[in-house]
């Protein structure tokens, strides 16, 4: 009995003669989950775009200056542990700044800061010239609208009991936003997320990981924000998926020209979605720079120990990667 001839793909696999089509992917999602594969560590970068001109002019949109936030210790008349010290950055309108570091860095607690879920200590948070650092109540609803999040995890994220029309017309008859204009309203969303106009009836439950991000991308935009704090968006997202969200993001950006706040443990994910990179490590801002700079060629032993320490698929390089990642530890202790 011969095998089959759709068989024979797979037996190339198995004695190992197909490795050169995973090298060069020829459909467009292999290619796009290629590209952006972390283990590859030659993520394409972001192509210059509106956020280089405001650069240029001065012009920014959110600034942020020597930045201290402190959690209570633990256990009685322990001291406060502070988890920023004196952070400085910048987001100008139009532009994509990434913040990117190892787990417990302050990452995700600058975005929460700038959002006004934690309080900073000291320092002063600047979005559009207004300090916003200290606002609460009626003051921080105020603005609320200009500045949004996209969370990490699409599946807790999305009110399960809501259809996806309901979810994304809440914040604008939050708005005042009258019931028909709502609905044309998330008509325009879904369109921009590129997702079908028959989700309005839909509950969460019915899409994939991707797709329910694109609704909570939706839903961010909803108010029409002039900054998105971007909290982990793709991390928990397969290779192919987060190709497309990223190119999605993108895309939002050219055509509306909204300013995000990119938090990521990935650098090759800050690569490709980054004007510019902001690296953390314990609480301080060790590392600024162009994205290309920053993640290719990296000035700071920190950020170096972060290239080095992504996996890429050449064995040879592999190997190499992991000497050079051995001597660095050494000299650094």
């Amino acid at each position: 009995m011969q095998p089959h001839r759709r068989d024979a793909p797979r037996r190339d696999r198995r004695a190992g003669r197909g490795r050169g089509r995973l090298r060069r992917p020829r459909a467009p999602v292999h290619r796009d989950a290629a590209r952006l594969d972390p283990r590859r560590g030659d993520g394409q970068n972001r192509p210059a775009g509106d956020g280089d001109d405001h650069r240029r002019c001065g012009v920014s949109l959110l600034e942020i200056r020597d930045l201290r936030v402190a959690f209570p210790g633990r256990g009685f008349r322990a001291k406060p542990v502070e988890v920023l010290h004196g952070i400085d950055l910048d987001v100008a309108a139009g532009e994509t700044v990434g913040l990117v570091g190892e787990s417990g860095s302050g990452k995700t607690t600058i975005g929460r800061a700038v959002l006004g879920l934690v309080r900073p200590s000291a320092g002063t948070i600047r979005f559009d010239g207004k300090e916003i650092g200290g606002l609460r109540g009626a003051a921080r609803r105020a603005i609320a609208d200009q500045i949004q999040v996209v969370f990490q995890d699409p599946y807790t994220s999305l009110n399960p009991s809501m259809t996806i029309g309901e979810i994304l017309a809440e914040p604008l008859v939050v708005q005042g936003a009258t019931a028909k204009d709502a609905r044309a309203r998330v008509r325009t969303l879904l369109d921009q997320v590129q997702l079908p106009s028959d989700a309005l009836e839909r509950l969460p439950r019915e899409f994939s990981g991707g797709q329910r991000q694109r609704v909570a991308i939706a839903r961010a935009l909803a108010p029409g924000p002039r900054l998105i704090v971007c909290d982990e968006p793709v991390s928990a997202l397969d290779l192919s998926t987060q190709a497309r969200v990223m190119e999605l993001f993108v895309e939002i950006q050219r055509a509306t020209g909204v300013a995000y706040l990119f938090v990521s443990h990935d650098l090759s994910v800050i690569r490709h979605i980054s004007h510019r990179v902001a690296v953390l490590y314990r609480g301080d801002l060790v590392e600024t720079g162009d994205a290309p700079t920053v993640t290719l060629t990296p000035s700071h032993p920190y950020t170096q120990r972060l290239l080095l320490a992504a996996p890429v698929a050449d064995p040879r390089r592999q190997n190499a990667r992991r000497e050079q990642r051995r001597i660095t530890l050494k000299e650094a202790s």
